[in-house]
């Protein structure tokens, strides 16, 4: 990440609203922001066969579920935040992940600029090329920012995307367990 460039591109964002960017209040948000997005958009140089690659052996391929997974990330289109919780569950084919994983693999992709349909797929994705289960299925439910202090301004909306992979994908009854489990 280049923090110089991004101390820049706050300077003229300051300066293009028509602050002085030289106020004492601001003297150091440049630097401030700088640091901000080295952790926001920390999961850019990050991978999610980390996390995924310790498993652990186990003769029940009952389903997995770790539920209400706080995350926040940021919309690719307007650079403002999105948050809200994340449900994964998989159904092991042998070997399963540590549960601190699971929370892990939804922050790597979370810190990136990013649009909500596309982070639930990318989780599920990571999921099947990783850890290769049975089955994986993904539920965002998120409020975005971008809606509701700007353009529409409708606070409180929330934005629910879900993925299917593997047997989750033609199985109602399951999918229909995991939405019960959920909530």
């Amino acid at each position: 990440m280049d923090q110089d460039k991004i101390k820049e591109g706050v300077r003229l964002i300051l300066e293009g609203i028509g602050e002085d960017v030289n106020r004492e209040g601001l003297l150091e948000t440049p630097d401030r922001i700088a640091r901000m997005y080295g952790e926001i958009a920390g999961g850019m140089s990050q991978s999610a066969e980390e996390p995924l690659s310790k498993r652990f052996h186990v003769d029940n391929n009952e389903m997995v579920l770790e539920k209400d997974i706080v995350f926040y990330s940021m919309c690719e289109h307007h650079m403002l935040p999105f948050y809200g919780k994340a449900h994964v569950a998989y159904i092991p084919d042998g070997s399963v992940v540590g549960l601190s994983k699971i929370a892990r693999t939804v922050e790597i992709f979370a810190k990136r600029l990013q649009i909500q349909e596309q982070l639930t797929a990318q989780i599920a994705d990571a999921f099947v090329e990783y850890l290769k289960p049975q089955g994986v299925m993904v539920m965002i439910e998120a409020e975005h920012l971008c809606m509701t202090m700007r353009g529409v301004k409708k606070p409180g909306a929330q934005t629910v995307t879900y993925v299917t992979r593997g047997v989750f994908d033609e199985n109602e009854q399951l999918q229909n367990k995991f939405f019960r489990l959920v909530k």
